[in-house]
């Protein structure tokens, strides 16, 4: 089954491809993988996308999204991609039960925040606990909150929950000595007189039967339980980019798509937008727009293979 462009991926990158695409006829086809919308499908509430005076459902903006990039003629197939082929034109994708072809592709299968690994962390994802700082952090303020985590992300992350936050307590599975994080960002996060730093600790479990309450910690070293009562805790223990069916296929920098001129890949012809590329800001906003940028550089390259 051809194409003339398909799109791997269904997040604010891979939608609005699918809605730019759409509207210039090119009728494109978008895969939508293993968590239809990305994910914001998993925020509860999104306050700093534009366009919305009042906070939105996660889930509820990624559907918008998804009934728009279908109003301009994107088809979308609720399927997952398990490999590709892009040594050859055109192009092969295929998932469990089919095989496409396209002239170009899209990536702009996101990245999926790593975890503690916890039941009761995942069951109050979205009701106070949250991968992203600079997404939440608002719905925090005067609040207490914990973050997990020990290097530059977590430290800047946590300098920047005090500006919303009563105070932010940072657990680090290790000694201070052997922090990932640079000295100049623990230095920093250490002189601000709303942060504590716990060290050599680990979270057991998340407190609260329908919202954050607190988290039961435990001192490695000392074998110490107790619990720290705080409304919320970020989890910043790094992301973990959705390229592994690509098999070698693209060429990646620490799991992330490589790119050149804002979304060209090392293959002619195959782009990439979103958080599968974008390994330092991973905002929904920076997402769609370099979900645009990939369709525009799509469109260009269709145009040119047209015309020779």
């Amino acid at each position: 089954m051809h194409h003339q462009v398909i799109i791997i991926g269904s997040g604010p990158a891979g939608l609005t491809a699918g809605i730019y695409l759409g509207r210039a006829s090119l009728k494109p086809l978008l895969i939508a993988g293993e968590q239809p919308g990305g994910q914001l499908t998993t925020t509860s509430d999104v306050g700093n996308y534009p366009g919305f005076t009042e906070d939105i459902a996660g889930p509820v903006l990624m559907d918008r999204m998804m009934q728009q990039a279908k109003r301009f003629g994107t088809e979308i197939v609720m399927d997952n991609v398990t490999s590709v082929d892009f040594t050859k034109k055109p192009f092969t994708i295929n998932t469990a039960n089919t095989s496409y072809t396209a002239d170009t592709v899209i990536v702009a299968t996101g990245a999926s925040a790593k975890w503690i690994g916890l039941e009761s962390e995942q069951r109050l994802r979205g009701k106070g606990v949250s991968a992203c700082a600079t997404c939440d952090a608002f719905f925090f303020k005067n609040k207490d909150v914990a973050i997990v985590g020990g290097g530059d992300t977590a430290m800047e992350e946590a300098t920047f929950l005090t500006k919303f936050a009563k105070s932010v307590t940072v657990i680090v599975r290790g000694p201070k000595e052997k922090m990932a994080a640079s000295r100049i960002m623990i230095e920093r996060a250490q002189s601000n007189p709303k942060i504590t730093m716990r060290f050599s600790t680990v979270v057991e479990e998340v407190l609260g039967d329908t919202v954050v309450t607190g988290v039961r910690v435990k001192n490695i070293e000392s074998g110490d339980v107790e619990t720290v009562p705080v409304q919320g805790l970020f989890v910043a223990i790094g992301h973990k980019p959705n390229t592994e069916f690509l098999g070698g296929a693209l060429e990646l920098t620490k799991g992330y798509i490589k790119v050149t001129d804002n979304t060209k890949t090392s293959v002619e012809g195959v782009f990439a937008g979103g958080d599968a590329q974008d390994w330092k800001y991973r905002q929904a906003v920076t997402a769609a727009g370099l979900g645009c940028m990939a369709a525009l550089d799509a469109e260009k390259y269709l145009a040119a293979l047209h015309a020779s």
